[in-house]
């Protein structure tokens, strides 16, 4: 994990898009936000960057391979694994099912977006903060 690297976002709705860019300019981070509106178009930027993300922060639902391939297929993938990049789930879409098959996959958060734009905005601070304190074993270059 790199606390300065980029935060990559898999949001296929353009206007969430906007709002999370007016967010993240408002929280005033440093750190490049990176969309993709699909989650093999991210795979194939988190495989061939040689930039550490900081956060990636998936929908659910989405067109080609969902979060949960997505999520796989980053797990399955030794290279991007070593990195490792907190993967968070972000989604309206939040049931018991989903929810309890995200973390048995080792993700690292499942929040629900919030409707409210203010609230939305409290929740990115408190998720970026919260990793920004947290130590990961690539914080060790020995």
């Amino acid at each position: 994990m790199d606390k300065h690297g980029p935060i990559i976002v898999i949001e296929d709705n353009q206007g969430d898009q906007r709002i999370l860019t007016e967010i993240f300019k408002n929280l005033d981070y440093s750190n490049e936000l990176q969309f993709f509106t699909d989650g093999n178009d991210a795979l194939e930027f988190l495989d061939k960057t040689d930039k550490t993300p900081f956060l990636i922060i998936s929908d659910i639902n989405m067109p080609k391979i969902n979060g949960f391939e997505l999520r796989q297929k980053i797990h399955e993938n030794k290279a991007l694994a070593l990195k490792c990049v907190p993967f968070l789930f972000f989604s309206t879409g939040a049931d018991k099912t989903s929810v309890a098959d995200a973390y048995a996959m080792s993700v690292q958060g499942f929040f629900r977006k919030p409707s409210e734009i203010q609230e939305l905005e409290d929740t990115m601070k408190k998720i970026v903060e919260y990793w920004k304190t947290c130590i990961a074993p690539s914080d060790y270059n020995e």
